[in-house]
């Protein structure tokens, strides 16, 4: 076997440890390349969320007399606003008497708000039912409710865009199912809102109401 000199073999172990420790040894800027490992990599910006469009109400809403609510018109068509105004109980309407004992009118003003007429969707599908303190739904027009006819309010129509037209639904109610309640309208997508209903004569159009009703 040949042995190498003591000496040369220091040397040697001192070149190669002199070459690792350098690292810009042999590149021709004299710079070190970093490895991959030691470059930290910047988190790339969290996504923010789409803005909701403002005054987009559409949907369900819970609300009193006199609150607006956006709904969808009949056959997905326009943009109806409804604000049920007033609320009147009566024993009689328009000389008919109500099968179930009293009749509660419901003042609406509905506005299209959008560039194409507006309508309700009708029942069944749609349209609207009172909901009375035990809880059972009341559809508008039943009973004898469909025969009271008020002068100045029709029950049906398209509205104008831009125009306003006041509608009432009556129902015919029991005496326990005309102490209040909600006033619930499924508009032309299925969605539903509803208004808290007091339970005594409220709203602008009282007087107007029980002189057509006859009260």
């Amino acid at each position: 076997m040949r042995r190498i000199p003591f000496a040369v073999s220091l040397v040697a172990a001192a070149c190669l440890a002199l070459t690792a420790c350098e690292p810009g040894l042999g590149d021709s800027d004299g710079d070190a390349e970093p490895s991959p490992s030691a470059t930290h990599a910047q988190p790339s910006p969290t996504p923010s969320a789409p803005d909701t469009p403002a005054g987009d109400d559409t949907g369900s809403a819970a609300g009193n007399l006199g609150e607006p609510a956006r709904t969808v018109g009949a056959g997905t068509i326009g943009i109806l606003e409804i604000t049920p105004t007033t609320v009147v109980y009566g024993g009689q309407g328009a000389g008919v008497s109500p099968q179930n004992g009293v009749f509660a009118v419901v003042v609406l003003t509905e506005k299209s708000m959008s560039a194409n007429p507006a309508d309700e969707e009708p029942a069944p599908g749609g349209g609207w039912r009172w909901i009375g303190p035990d809880g059972t739904p009341v559809a508008a027009g039943n009973g004898n409710a469909g025969k009271v006819a008020l002068d100045g309010y029709p029950v049906s129509g398209a509205v104008e865009p831009d125009d306003t037209a006041v509608r009432a639904r009556v129902f015919d109610l029991t005496p326990a199912q005309a102490k209040g309640g909600k006033a619930v309208y499924t508009d032309g997508t299925g969605a539903e809102y509803e208004w808290e209903l007091p339970a005594g004569d409220t709203g602008p159009e009282v007087a107007d109401i029980k002189a057509k009703l006859g009260l």
